[in-house]
């Protein structure tokens, strides 16, 4: 994580003629004002309102957070767990990234307050005491809420610790005090995520390897999911749908600018419905296409080339959705960019039907492989017969990545998860995951005729795992040639 934002406090006065100021330390270099007068300081301490919110009730995800709570716990029987939210990162000077809690922090808690960290206290017969250490409200007592770009004046209004309490169902305290804590309860053995919130990470002392386990839980306990986080996960390829829709409807605005118009678009859309994107959109046009993480979106927009839009809405519960459709620009595809974008439907279909309870999870990446691979080998570029090339993983010139991946609060989710319960593990009904197969002939690739250079071909939907096979969330969207021709032709500006 990025540096810890402090408080930026103005320098001493400087101007004699100014009456006594209040103590405070040398902060912002080049700032307007030189100091805090005392008449200045009560001024800005008085005559504020009661704010505190009586009215509150425990959010919706509280009971779900607490049953995963009970499963962290069952794991780590006598050892004290801490699990930060992570710190403001610096992006310019005193200016700020927008904040973006540590995932498992909010799996377990439900909440995306900056600074604040669950602990997991253990007790003698086994389980946990849990509670929440959050940033409290700024007092009005002194100049500390109004006095820098991260107090409650400038940021915005946080919940009170009481208030948290009751939203989370979790006892909390201030997190001011968490680093003597863990010191003071050093001997206790801890547990710690490290990498997000290095002031607690120095107060404990654990070992890399037992703490990689606690991280490696927190995603093994994300892989399925419960019914509140696949109605989340609904919500969100329900408003990315809606939003790819937008993109056709704004191409030819598209055409007059470049891939950006798109970008732009869809977060308009991610913004309006959610918190925002759940990753770099990839708004990718003729031979940017062949490029899997393009999210310059700077190049142009023609007619004749495909379009590679790969985005997803992340909801205001952070759960994102990861969708990818290929659009013919000129809104019908040519024979050729039709004939590689059936045999990537195709290889999708096949991964799909492969998607149930109880298949193993690398199936439907291997149904779709062999597709594309028989294709290639069909067409001459690489040598079969197909099963060899497979093996050999030939394909993967052109096919270049895995098929898919756990879709939930991140779009890679459970990306810690032990190899046996993920990669190598069976698929189980709750678990959300991408199935993308794609093609990509480099347009600097002498291997292939020239004109399939620049061609690149990738279909994305989201499925859930249900008790008799799958569900495919993202169904709204077309997928066949077909479909996507007639879909253009009904919302293409």
């Amino acid at each position: 994580m990025g540096r810890s934002v402090q408080p930026l406090r103005p320098s001493p006065v400087r101007n004699p003629r100014e009456k006594k100021v209040c103590d405070v330390a040398e902060g912002r270099k080049n700032g307007l004002y030189s100091g805090i007068s005392e008449e200045l300081s009560a001024l800005m301490r008085t005559g504020w309102a009661d704010t505190e919110r009586r009215d509150l009730r425990p959010s919706e995800q509280a009971p779900y957070a607490a049953r995963r709570r009970a499963a962290l716990s069952a794991r780590f029987p006598g050892e004290r767990l801490v699990i930060p939210s992570g710190n403001l990162k610096v992006r310019s000077n005193d200016d700020t990234y927008p904040f973006r809690p540590y995932s498992g922090y909010v799996h377990m808690t439900g909440d995306q307050a900056r600074d604040g960290a669950l602990v997991l206290e253990p007790r003698a017969d086994g389980g946990h005491d849990a509670y929440c250490y959050q940033l409290p409200r700024d007092s009005r007592d002194d100049n500390e809420f109004w006095t820098g770009p991260t107090a409650e004046l400038w940021m915005g209004r946080r919940r009170s610790l009481a208030e948290s309490e009751i939203v989370l169902g979790l006892p909390c305290r201030d997190v001011r005090t968490a680093a003597g804590d863990l010191t003071a309860a050093s001997g206790t053995p801890t547990r710690i995520v490290r990498g997000i919130d290095p002031s607690l990470e120095a107060a404990v002392t654990t070992d890399e390897e037992r703490d990689a386990e606690l991280e490696e839980a927190l995603s093994d306990l994300r892989l399925v999911k419960d019914q509140w986080e696949i109605a989340e996960l609904r919500k969100a390829v329900d408003s990315t749908v809606r939003g790819f829709t937008d993109v056709i409807g704004e191409l030819s605005r598209a055409i007059a600018s470049s891939e950006r118009w798109i970008e732009g678009t869809f977060f308009r859309r991610a913004r309006l419905e959610g918190n925002a994107v759940g990753y770099g959109s990839i708004c990718a046009a003729g031979e940017h296409a062949t490029i899997m993480h393009w999210t310059d979106n700077d190049g142009p927009v023609r007619p004749g080339d495909l379009l590679l839009f790969d985005a997803g809405v992340e909801s205001r519960t952070l759960y994102t959705a990861d969708v990818t459709r290929t659009l013919p620009i000129s809104g019908t595809f040519t024979p050729l960019q039709r004939k590689v974008y059936d045999a990537v439907y195709e290889a999708q279909e096949a991964g799909m039907a492969a998607v149930k309870p109880g298949a193993a999870y690398r199936d439907f990446h291997e149904a779709s492989q062999r597709h594309l691979a028989a294709r290639l080998v069909e067409w001459g570029f690489i040598e079969g017969p197909a099963d060899r090339a497979y093996e050999l993983g030939l394909q993967r010139r052109f096919t270049m990545a895995g098929t898919g991946h756990m879709l939930g609060l991140d779009v890679h989710d459970c990306a810690q998860a032990r190899n046996e319960e993920y990669v190598d593990g069976v698929l189980e009904p709750g678990m959300v995951l991408t199935v993308e197969p794609g093609l990509y002939f480099q347009p600097d690739d002498l291997t292939v005729p020239e004109e399939w250079r620049g061609i690149g071909v990738r279909i994305e939907d989201d499925l859930v795992v249900t008790d008799d096979g799958h569900e495919n969330l993202s169904a709204g969207l077309p997928r066949s040639a077909d479909d996507v021709e007639a879909w253009m032709a009904r919302f293409a500006g």
